[in-house]
């Protein structure tokens, strides 16, 4: 499928919308009613530190809605707004923030629910309006929204179309494109799509790995093994690896993608010889600015003498994940947690430890004077972020009146 010209062909169609209404103002009205916080102004304002009782806040110089994930809600918003009357789907969460996605459900926009491992589009009708989130959606999903004539509204983030321009250019040249990025992943599936030959590698170790089979050849059958699913149908390492171009899912670390990145290239230039290089590797940057922004603020705070680390965001949130990651990479005690609800009374924290399931910690604040570290990823509220310094105050200086 030539999916540069059906994409150039939707959006000529009238169903298709990739800017809002016209209802901004009043839209952008709402949202910084439900979701920005005069208390994170005010720790902004004050060299972003905020102490209360024998709580100290020290929070992250960029955290939080990055400009993508603002616009998608708002575009949501719009929607419902302009259609106050149709049926409105989102083909998944908006962005992967929990209240977000709760909003829009009391606003009557339906969720495609997924069944057997496959999202059950029979729901939609011709008619009806279907949102794309921030992150994309597939070209096939989209090509079955077309068919069904469907008004489309695409908030598909700039970033994330970035890298899809990429892989394209990746497929002309027929270089195959290997995706920094997790295969399961939503923004991947969809940046796969519009990929030719492709492979995706999760982290170093994977994209070591590879190159090992570059350079040294191996077998097969184990190679093909250890990325199932993760690679497009028919692939050969033995064929598919000498013309290689480098894309990413935008909310990976920074550092590691170009890791891979260079990586890759440093092996190519070992197998064919610098001269031969452009023969064989081409790379664009692909990494999304405030993700950058907000990893680089996260390796900042986490050179500050902190007693403990909370991160916010969607357990299902990458971006969130990876500031996690820095985090535990610093040996700091920290804490993933989706919303002030999981701040329980009696200094108990349910938290997602990384690559585990929810669990309970108990004596999770420190005694005495402490310094608490915060930030949150790109799809989470300020409000949000206000609800869970509220607690830990009033949850730390409970117990100090005990």
């Amino acid at each position: 499928m030539d999916t540069k010209a059906f994409k150039r062909s939707l959006q000529k169609s009238d169903n298709y919308h990739r800017k809002g209404f016209g209802h901004e103002t009043e839209v952008m009205g709402t949202m910084n009613t439900e979701y920005q916080s005069s208390l994170i102004q005010k720790i902004r304002e004050n060299n972003y530190q905020w102490q209360e009782g024998n709580v100290t806040i020290k929070l992250a110089e960029a955290f939080g809605f990055c400009w993508g994930v603002e616009r998608a809600v708002a575009m949501a918003y719009e929607t419902r707004q302009h259609f106050p009357q149709e049926k409105i789907w989102i083909t998944n969460e908006i962005i992967h923030n929990p209240s977000v996605n709760q909003r829009l459900q009391e606003m009557n926009v339906g969720f495609i629910e997924v069944v057997n491992g496959s999202k059950d589009f029979s729901v939609v009708e011709a008619g009806d309006v279907v949102i794309l989130p921030a992150f994309g959606a597939s070209v096939t999903e989209m090509q079955l929204l077309n068919d069904k004539g469907c008004t489309i509204v695409d908030t598909t983030c700039p970033w994330v179309s970035k890298v899809w321009n990429s892989v394209e250019k990746h497929k002309k040249k027929d270089y195959t494109s290997i995706i920094h990025g997790k295969y399961r992943h939503e923004e991947t599936v969809a940046t796969s799509s519009f990929a030719g030959t492709y492979l995706v590698v999760l982290n170093l170790k994977e994209a070591q790995y590879v190159c090992d089979y570059i350079m040294n050849g191996g077998n097969k059958e184990e190679f093909l093994d250890k990325f199932k699913n993760a690679h497009s149908e028919g692939f050969d390492p033995d064929q598919d690896l000498i013309r290689l171009g480098v894309a990413n899912q935008t909310t990976m670390l920074k550092s590691e993608t170009e890791q891979i990145g260079k990586l890759f290239e440093t092996t190519l230039m070992k197998k064919y010889g610098p001269t031969e290089l452009n023969q064989h590797f081409m790379s664009f940057n692909t990494i999304c600015d405030a993700t950058q922004e907000r990893q680089d603020a996260m390796l900042n705070l986490v050179e500050e003498d902190v007693d403990v680390m909370v991160v916010i965001g969607g357990f299902n949130s990458s971006n969130t994940t990876h500031l996690q990651e820095i985090s535990i990479e610093k040996e700091i005690i920290s804490y993933h947690i989706d919303s002030e609800k999981r701040i329980l009374l009696g200094n108990q924290i349910e938290h997602k430890p990384l690559d585990k399931e929810i669990e309970t910690q108990g004596n999770w604040l420190p005694e005495g004077q402490i310094v608490v570290g915060v930030t949150s990823g790109a799809s989470t509220p300020d409000k949000v972020v206000e609800a869970v310094i509220e607690r830990i105050f009033e949850e730390k200086n409970a117990s100090v009146l005990v």
